[in-house]
């Protein structure tokens, strides 16, 4: 049982040679606003507003605070171990073999099947853009054959993926439905992805520029056009004006789609082995990416649910744009520029997610876990070729026949399950020496503040919803049960925690980064947790046929 576990120590010579350091820190702050702001802010943002309302701000308060701690965590691991990996890396070093293959195999969930979704909605602006400019492609060659289907089966009113099943040609009984732009950019990000980090760079850097020039437009432009009353519309449920309508467990049902703003950041550490002096540039880095990112975020939020009544985002995926459409501010030159630069947007996300992926191949593959091809390196692109193309297919085939909804959830819960892990990895790091130029985690003993922290803000909470605690133990309530019993292990694990802080004098960077993750597995449904739980199924029987047998830790072992 204990080789399951069995740590990899590293270095600050155990890098690979292979690759090019090219980046400097802006290059990686440039990166981190590529990956953040981008499907997220352009898409899912509309989703988001819907379900909770204006209180979804809140929701990216939690979100970005969890992420920040969680940013942390990631910078001290960086610091410790420059090498390519990302998380997989990290609980190699804290946890073990074993734990570092779960890991690895949730990130290669979060960067696949986040590019899936990432590349629909790609091509719902493109071809909305093309449709503002008078051009129209076919509507069986813009959605997913899934969508379409599930659109006639449940009876959706919406009218593209209707006539794209009803005039979608027929190939023997199976029709022809495919959505062409999302193939075609994710070949061309590949082949860009291959051809070099350098030259990504450069492409992204310039990307990003216009992207935040436009969102910064929209927020200038918009702020004219808000009314103040949106931001506390009447409650449904109670017939009262409410900043949160639907209720907290509203917003909290919406935090698929708002974490997915925030999983970018962490594909940043992916490129240790591409950044020049990592100990140093890749904290500063990520933390300055994502502290602009959740400023721009709550900028967003405020604009769009003080233009629009949130009821009316149901259903909308370009919401950037919709808030200046005829039938809400009439700004069509805004229109049409937020849809072009929206484009713009999601391609930087779809690259970094790109770059990612095949770099946890890499990692993995070094070590012996997944065939040795995952790990070579071009030798005139200086990137790991074969993973790049096989990336390019596992995000490919997909796209034939999944749909947005179920890969958005899916994405997001092996995200939120891999910051669990980085926190949790970072409480059991040693104690290491500061080093003058390298970020170094600041230790704060959490024996007291933690618990009184949590505990204290238990009983404001019970003081604040006292009927919500009343009906805790109500899990078979259709709208709240799920939500409900999610915070009562929520609160149990956090008590164990307070218990082991005390006892431990553990840090309380990490504790709080762990412990505001956990909350937002709350907002995650028994069937995210299904289909989690089905991939990590698969992969135990990847790692215990390929991945333990073929380690090479495991033969050093044996060996020494």
């Amino acid at each position: 049982m204990s080789q399951l576990f069995r740590r990899k120590i590293y270095s600050d010579t155990d890098t690979s040679t292979g690759l090019l350091r090219v980046l400097g820190v802006w290059d990686i702050v440039f990166f981190g606003i590529a990956a953040i702001i981008g499907a997220g802010s352009f898409s899912s943002l509309g989703e988001a507003v819907f379900r909770g309302g204006p209180g979804v701000i809140l929701l990216y308060l939690i979100c970005g605070f969890a992420c920040g701690f969680t940013a942390l965590c990631y910078a001290e691991f960086a610091s410790r171990i420059p090498t390519a990996g990302s998380a997989y890396t990290y609980a190699y070093a804290s946890f073990g073999e074993l734990i570092a293959w779960v890991i690895g195999w949730a990130l290669i969930m979060e960067y696949s099947f986040g590019n899936i979704y990432v590349a629909f909605s790609w091509s719902d602006y493109f071809t909305s853009f093309l449709g503002r400019l008078g051009m129209h492609i076919p509507d069986y060659l813009t959605c997913s054959y899934t969508e379409a289907r599930k659109a006639v089966q449940y009876g959706s009113e919406n009218k593209e993926l209707l006539n794209a099943w009803k005039t979608a040609p027929l190939i023997g009984s199976l029709k022809f439905i495919v959505d062409i732009p999302a193939l075609v950019i994710n070949g061309l990000i590949t082949w860009l992805c291959y051809v070099g980090v350098k030259e990504s760079k450069n492409f992204n850097n310039s990307l990003v520029i216009l992207k935040l020039a436009v969102i910064i437009l929209v927020i200038l432009v918009g702020c004219a056009y808000v009314n103040t009353e949106n931001w506390t519309p009447i409650s449904p449920t109670t017939g009262t004006p409410s900043f949160m309508p639907n209720g907290f467990a509203g917003v909290m049902s919406a935090v698929s789609g708002v974490f997915f703003a925030y999983i970018g950041f962490d594909a940043l550490s992916v490129l240790s082995e591409e950044t020049k002096d990592p100990q140093k540039t890749l904290p500063k880095g990520m933390i300055i990416s994502l502290v602009l990112c959740t400023v721009i975020y709550i900028a967003l939020t405020l604009v769009l649910t003080g233009m629009v009544d949130y009821k009316k985002f149901d259903g909308v995926g370009d919401p950037l744009s919709f808030i200046f459409e005829k039938t809400n501010a009439n700004v069509a030159w805004m229109e049409l520029i937020v849809s072009f630069v929206a484009i713009v947007a999601i391609t930087t996300v779809l690259l970094v997610f790109q770059m990612g992926q095949p770099r946890i191949w890499y990692a993995m593959s070094r070590d012996g876990l997944m065939p040795q091809r995952f790990q070579k390196v071009h030798p005139k692109y200086k990137t790991p070729s074969y993973a790049t193309i096989v990336t390019g297919i596992v995000v490919g085939i997909p796209i034939l026949f999944t749909d947005k909804t179920f890969i958005l959830d899916f994405t997001s819960i092996g995200t939120i399950f891999a910051f669990v892990l980085v926190c949790a990895g970072v409480l059991m790091l040693p104690a290491k020496d500061k080093i003058k130029g390298r970020f170094h985690l600041p230790y704060v003993n959490g024996k007291i503040i933690f618990p009184v922290v949590f505990i204290g803000g238990l009983l404001a909470f019970y003081k604040w919803q006292p009927e919500f605690f009343d009906n805790l133990m109500n899990w078979s309530d259709p709208n709240e049960g799920e939500f409900r019993a999610s915070i009562f292990f929520f609160i149990v694990i956090n008590l164990i925690l307070c218990v082991v802080a005390f006892i431990k004098n553990l840090s309380l960077i990490p504790l709080v980064g762990l412990s505001s993750c956990l909350y937002l597995l709350t907002g995650m449904s028994h069937e995210n947790w299904f289909w989690f739980g089905m991939w990590f199924l698969i992969g135990m029987v990847i790692y215990f046929c390929y991945g333990y047998k073929n380690s090479k830790l495991g033969k050093e072992l044996k060996n020494s």
